[in-house]
């Protein structure tokens, strides 16, 4: 379903205190935004947030950062947070490919790519956040024992994803192609998406890959 666009999303994320717009056009760092050390974990494509959300539930000691392109539903995303919601997570809205520009290299220990638009034509595989140009700037951002925890329902994602972490050397950690009925589904997280295709009866792919 298309969401529909309501005028002032904009700015009612520019003034939501629990939002971040744009901080690339603000020479801003996002190391900067807590006033701790914990570790930080970013999710590129947070959708409507749940994910984000409920894992910063169970992990008060790690900042989150869910990364959101579409204004609209960055929008619904703040429109959905509450008071009680924890304070260890923001929404940001920009583009993942900022990464390196907004975060200290070396900085970032875990990046959460779930249900990611497949771009399925060959001439947009470049798009893709498993792409290699991606994973370059991925490198640089994570730490030396960095994360990426990834899922999908695509399968033609999945293995070029696959494909693409060998080709520059990463180090697989979990890899599955039926994530429920597997031993990693214990204290898994799900999206709304993946809520949804589990109804459906599709299988979840799932893979964990450390920087090279």
């Amino acid at each position: 379903m298309r969401l529909r666009y309501i005028p002032g999303q904009y700015q009612y994320l520019k003034q939501h205190e629990k939002t971040i717009t744009e901080p690339e056009k603000r020479g801003y760092k996002l190391n900067d935004a807590f006033n701790n050390s914990h570790p930080i974990h970013v999710e590129l494509g947070c959708g409507k947030g749940k994910f984000i959300r409920e894992t910063a539930i169970k992990n008060p000691d790690i900042n989150y950062f869910g990364f959101e392109k579409s204004v609209k539903v960055a929008y619904r995303c703040a429109k959905s947070m509450l008071e009680e919601d924890p304070d260890n997570y923001f929404i940001v809205y920009s583009n993942g490919d900022i990464l390196k520009d907004v975060f200290e290299p070396d900085s970032i220990q875990r990046i959460y790519l779930n249900f990611s638009d497949p771009w399925p034509k060959p001439s947009h595989y470049k798009r893709r956040l498993t792409h290699k140009s991606f994973l370059e700037v991925y490198k640089i951002v994570l730490t030396n024992d960095g994360e990426i925890h990834m899922k999908t329902d695509n399968d033609d994602l999945f293995e070029y994803s696959v494909e693409q972490f060998m080709q520059e050397g990463w180090e697989f950690v979990i890899l599955t192609r039926d994530l429920h009925n597997s031993p990693y589904v214990e204290n898994n997280v799900m999206t709304e998406y993946e809520e949804r295709f589990v109804r459906e009866g599709k299988k979840i792919n799932k893979l964990i890959v450390r920087r090279p």
